[in-house]
């Protein structure tokens, strides 16, 4: 049996899913505002996990133009049943305030990695939705229930309504069948068939640092259902010194050699010895992360091994390990004709007046659009940071002939939190480069009168952007030997969950290219290659 050493999906890769399909096992997670919507992971041995699909590519499946910080897709299930699989989510259009305004859908598919239908609108009652296949061959949605009412509790319950596949729609009465626990926030519900029980797994407590998973059965599928005696089944809130916090949100799986796993949501903070332990617990610049535990049962109840917190290393199941080839080059020099699918966009997909491979040869082209701080169309393509410490290098051409134009190396969190380092244009000085930062929405230029002038002849510029777990720094090159930085500390903190301010704080640090142009010319930039490698 092998070790798995946790997370096993690194960077910003929340709300796992997990599936078995024979001896193929599969994880889909949230993307939030990020196009295309949900990753969905493949792996043999539960250890090595690599990148298989990114199922809603298309606009008549996910529109998220205008969608808030973290909204758009949240908390997706995948489940494999009928010779198909199944993918449930939802789309977030309002995070704030006294409303949830979300609508959930539901895709299928033969395979895996095919191409996935057009969405059966389900609801809008509230999110994170879930499909449970009964033995009967009923199907039944469950989801969290939101209640807008001032002075209740936001978090009303698990509701379940049958939904009727030949008819594409839900039927019958919607119930609620538990309203949690006294935790609150009760949420991400699945449900599970088990010997003669029903299990709802559900989240509870929020998704900061006092999150967790509780679990609850019945003999009698809307219950009522009775709360493990040693709830919760996993959490990291009593427990300020594991590496893994924030555990919570799981799904469960049993594999073809009957050995059962939980996969979950955590975070890992930011070292800072020189700060209290329990107040701020900390900042995770990568975002919610998907680690993985081993289950046992007693007594009609699964325990995680070892605990009811998670553990960096886990027993693997009695299976051969099975290594995937590196799905993500170390330096992408874009002689494809698609982007590398670890490579998104923000809410929509970049059609060619934004986008293209083609229009210069081994270059990603990218036309200037609107700016960082917009919900509508950036020419930004980023990936996530899944390293405490990397080194991001790109190379541009960019030959702006206003302020208003800017092409450069991002590193970004929301609309409101990101610092970016651009080529731009300067009435007396000619091309420049310069260095702009966004923390929650207060800007600077913190290179004031000493931005870069870029000589005339200069084709190309190299930028280069590295992060040393809790500062980051940008440096620059003209001819990608001789590095100059900018000498200004940046701090990982700020592109975290825990930095940003309102309601939004779902997703994870990235990294990328990207190009605007709010004057409205569409001037280009080509981006000879892209280089993310691990320190």
């Amino acid at each position: 049996m092998t070790t798995i050493k946790n997370p096993i999906l690194t960077g910003f890769h929340p709300d796992p899913s997990i599936c078995r399909a024979g001896e193929d096992y599969y994880i889909a997670v949230s993307t939030f505002e990020w196009f295309p919507g949900v990753g969905i992971y493949h792996s043999k041995d539960l250890k090595n996990w690599r990148l298989i699909s990114r199922p809603l590519n298309r606009m008549s499946q996910l529109d998220m133009r205008g969608n808030p910080d973290s909204g758009g897709v949240w908390a997706p299930q995948l489940s494999y049943h009928d010779g198909k699989f199944w993918l449930i989510y939802t789309d977030v259009k309002v995070t704030d305030g006294q409303w949830k305004d979300c609508h959930n859908y539901l895709v299928t598919c033969d395979e895996i990695d095919g191409e996935w239908t057009e969405p059966v609108y389900l609801n809008s009652s509230g999110f994170d939705p879930s499909l449970f296949h009964d033995e009967d061959g009923k199907k039944y949605l469950v989801n969290m229930l939101w209640d807008p009412r001032v002075g209740n509790h936001n978090f009303y319950g698990i509701v379940m309504q049958e939904y009727d596949h030949e008819q594409k729609k839900l039927v019958g009465k919607a119930e609620v069948i538990f309203k949690g626990t006294d935790v609150k926030l009760t949420e991400a519900p699945h449900i599970y068939k088990i010997g003669e029980y029903y299990y709802l797994l559900t989240a509870e407590g929020g998704t900061k640092y006092d999150h967790m998973a509780t679990i609850a059965r019945s003999k009698q599928l809307k219950g009522p259902y009775e709360v493990h005696p040693d709830n919760p089944l996993i959490t990291s809130w009593p427990y300020p010194r594991n590496p893994l916090q924030k555990a919570g949100h799981a799904s469960i799986v049993q594999t073809h050699t009957d050995e059962w796993f939980l996969v979950h949501l955590t975070g890992r903070p930011l070292p800072e010895e020189s700060q209290p332990l329990l107040d701020p617990r900390g900042y995770c610049p990568l975002g919610r992360e998907t680690a993985i535990q081993r289950l046992e049962w007693a007594d009609g109840w699964p325990y995680v091994v070892g605990g009811n917190e998670p553990s960096l290393e886990v027993q693997g199941p009695d299976i051969e390990e099975v290594k995937w080839e590196q799905e993500y080059p170390e330096k992408d020099e874009f002689n494809s004709h698609e982007l590398n699918a670890h490579f998104q966009t923000l809410r929509i997909p970049l059609e060619e007046d934004a986008l293209s491979l083609e229009d210069q040869p081994g270059h990603l082209r990218l036309y200037g659009k609107d700016s960082l701080t917009s919900k509508f169309k950036q020419a930004f393509v980023a990936r996530r940071w899944q390293h405490f410490a990397f080194m991001a290098e790109t190379k541009v051409s960019f030959h702006p002939d206003t302020f208003q134009q800017g092409a450069g190396l991002v590193n970004y969190y929301n609309t409101e939190n990101w610092s970016a380092l651009q080529i731009t244009w300067d009435e007396e000085k000619g091309r420049i480069l310069q260095l702009t930062t966004c923390d929650n929405f207060t800007f600077d230029q913190p290179l004031k009168k000493n931005v870069i002038v870029i000589p005339e002849d200069q084709a190309y510029v190299y930028m280069r952007a590295e992060v040393d777990v809790n500062t980051y720094h940008y440096s620059y090159s003209f001819d990608g030997e001789n590095w100059s930085a900018i000498p200004i500390d940046l701090y990982s903190y700020k592109l975290s969950d825990d930095y940003i301010r309102g309601g939004g704080f779902f997703t994870g640090a990235f990294v990328g290219m990207q190009c605007q142009d709010t004057s409205g010319q569409n001037r280009p930039a080509d981006f000879d290659y892209f280089i993310y490698k691990e320190k």
